[in-house]
């Protein structure tokens, strides 16, 4: 039986996941890379680790929500609910494909197990929101999850969220900010070359975790890819009364996380591997030749 404390299993499912989430894009000539691979370690431990849910049962009353507000990373949520049991691995392959329960952005009308459809940005914070009020009034345990990125974080409606949600004191409602620093579009400035700006850190300069305390959020700052900082975060925030502050995890993360030429490139914010990039990553991933 293996301790509380040992993540092998978790890391080791984070690998299965990022090759899983580099091929599909590449099987399928379209897909987002960058951000759900700086995203898979949040993911894994919340639905492996984190949350009470039941793939067999996705409706099961009593378990917790996970919201995707960043939906254009949804081959990274599709790629952990089937390595969880949600449907067969072997779906992946139909991703961004007609007709496909795997669409570019997550449809709950398609995928049991989606709790809302998501794509336009900004907005999953409010349907979280609202998720945990109805637990509140209902009394109801359950806890409600939602994963906005740092770019996203630019969309006004979030910021709405932000002020309404300490008001009324959602302690079951946590917001994960998968902080890694790049975007695909940044601010323009004179003389842009390619018109895309200045892709770095949207929010250089500020300090958003004390913007988030001044707000009335409980924050809490940690290593996105390290399961022993990730899993302590999320059990300290299921363990919050129902009423009380909403949770703020701001994860530093690496944007393309796990392999030599993603990381910290925004080119792979959503461009598609090609064969000699597929065969270095099952390498770096260790993803035996039959994982095809």
């Amino acid at each position: 039986m293996k301790q509380e404390n040992d993540y092998s299993e978790l890391e080791e499912l984070s690998r299965q996941g990022r090759w899983l989430v580099l091929s599909t894009v590449a099987g399928s000539g379209a897909g987002h890379v960058g951000g759900p691979m700086s995203a898979m370690d949040l993911l894994i431990s919340l639905f492996f680790r984190g949350m009470e849910i039941r793939p067999e049962e996705p409706k099961w009353p009593e378990r917790d929500r996970f919201i995707l507000s960043k939906g254009h990373a949804a081959i990274g949520l599709y790629t952990v609910m089937a390595l969880r049991g949600f449907f067969p691995v072997e779906e992946l392959k139909t991703f961004d494909k007609g007709n496909s329960r795997l669409q570019g952005h997550p449809d709950m009308t398609k995928l049991p197990g989606l709790e809302t459809s998501t794509g336009s940005l900004g907005m999953g914070l409010s349907v979280a929101i609202g998720f945990a009020l109805g637990a509140q009034k209902k009394r109801e345990r359950f806890h409600s999850f939602v994963m906005i990125g740092d770019g996203e974080l630019q969309e006004g409606m979030i910021w709405e969220g932000l002020h309404l949600a300490p008001r009324y004191q959602l302690g079951h409602l946590t917001a994960i900010l998968d902080s890694n620093g790049l975007q695909q579009f940044g601010w323009l400035k004179q003389n842009d070359d390619d018109g895309r700006g200045d892709r770095r850190d949207p929010w250089s300069n500020v300090d958003l975790p004390a913007i988030f305390q001044n707000l009335g959020w409980r924050v809490v700052q940690i290593d996105g890819h390290r399961f022993d900082e990730i899993i302590p975060a999320i059990q300290e925030c299921k363990a919050q009364p129902l009423f009380g502050r909403p949770t703020m995890i701001v994860a530093r993360t690496l944007k393309g996380k796990g392999l030599s030429f993603t990381e910290g490139k925004f080119e792979w914010h959503s461009k598609v591997a090609n064969q000699a990039e597929l065969d270095l990553a099952r390498r770096e991933l260790q993803i035996a030749e039959a994982a095809k």
